[in-house]
């Protein structure tokens, strides 16, 4: 199905900066901001030359490098859409993890959005406000066995999300939180489950971008995720096989 971008759009002749853009969801991202009429986008990555799309400005962005952050808004002023893409998984407990796991993965995946819209917003305020999409997860609701530090950071990225959503609103920046389950990238290579096309979990994403939607569920798992918060937790653990005390 083709879906129609208007001008009323906020993805149409948008400058668009993409982290975690040289592969999986964000190269994705990337392109079908392209096709959908965006007038530049940076695609940010900690190794610039691996960007292989072209039309695209490749700039080096490695979200827990605070000088890498400031420079990066210094050199894309423009930015009218900014999407939080950049994440990292290190599998393992809360309990036996070495700390420095856990703590990388609160790093890109939570505080990396922290630093990147407290250095990008001044930015948006000065374009007229623009819209912010964080690329979170179904797992920003739930634990899991073998990936609670993921867990736990996108749940700290969820409720930064939300706050940033209010605190952003006075200067007319829309903050979209982004949730998808599986999908078939090498980020999820370890995860013999079933998986969504990535693609059309890019397409879920900027669709509901265009439809001045705050909060996107990309797939059915997500939305019976979402649907079970206001639940007893105690079913929706047993149907992913594990008991509560």
């Amino acid at each position: 199905m083709t879906t129609n971008h208007t001008s009323s759009s906020p993805i149409v002749g948008s400058v668009a900066l993409v982290t975690g853009a040289n592969r999986g969801l964000g190269r994705i991202l990337v392109q079908q901001l392209l096709e959908r009429g965006a007038a530049k986008v940076y695609a940010g990555a900690r190794n610039p030359e691996s960007i292989d799309l072209p039309g695209v400005i490749p700039i080096q962005l490695d979200v827990t490098d605070a000088a890498q952050i400031a420079a990066a808004a210094a050199a894309a002023p423009d930015v009218t859409m900014l999407i939080n893409n950049a994440g990292i998984n290190r599998p393992g407990t809360l309990m036996h993890s070495p700390l420095a796991d856990l703590e990388a993965e609160m790093d890109t995946n939570s505080r990396g959005i922290l630093h990147m819209v407290r250095a990008f917003a001044p930015g948006l305020a000065a374009g007229g406000g623009g819209t912010i999409v964080n690329v979170l997860s179904a797992q920003s609701w739930f634990a899991h066995p073998g990936t609670n530090g993921y867990h736990a950071s996108k749940a700290a990225a969820w409720a930064l999300t939300n706050g940033f959503r209010l605190e952003l609103a006075e200067q007319g920046t829309r903050v979209v939180a982004a949730h998808a389950g599986a999908f078939d990238t090498d980020f999820s290579a370890g995860y013999d489950g079933p998986k969504e096309d990535p693609a059309d979990i890019a397409t879920a994403i900027l669709d509901g971008t265009e439809r001045g939607d705050i909060e996107v569920l990309a797939d059915d798992w997500t939305r019976g995720v979402k649907a079970s918060l206001d639940k007893d937790p105690s079913p929706f653990y047993a149907q992913l096989g594990f008991a509560i005390a």
